[in-house]
């Protein structure tokens, strides 16, 4: 039996890419709710997180899209968006991050690690 070889790229934002997409789903409903905030804390760290796989695995078609999410979802600064329209938004970046998540392959380390 061959010995297996090692894959030659990771997906290391496939993880937060769909808990992303989870916390933005459960979030759609959660839009009127002062839970909210928690869920825009989470969605803005995650974009940071999977923004920077992005770089790293030079996926630059989902930088600006990614950096889009971080700044829309920041609790800090809070756009002025309620009704169908955010919640659209919602469910659009669940796609873009489970999009993000399977797409982005970083270059697997080749000294064995």
């Amino acid at each position: 039996m061959p010995t297996p070889t090692a894959p030659d790229f990771l997906r290391p934002a496939l993880a937060p890419g769909l808990l992303g997409a989870v916390v933005l789903t459960v979030g759609a409903f959660l839009l009127d709710s002062s839970l909210f905030t928690i869920v825009r804390f989470a969605v803005a760290i995650l974009a940071l997180i999977v923004l920077v796989f992005a770089w790293r695995g030079r996926t630059w078609w989902a930088l600006p899209l990614l950096a889009a999410i971080a700044v829309c979802w920041n609790p800090v600064w809070v756009l002025p968006l309620s009704g169908q329209p955010w919640a659209a938004m919602q469910f659009a970046a669940a796609v873009v991050f489970v999009a993000a998540g399977v797409l982005i392959k970083v270059p697997a380390p080749r000294d064995g690690r």
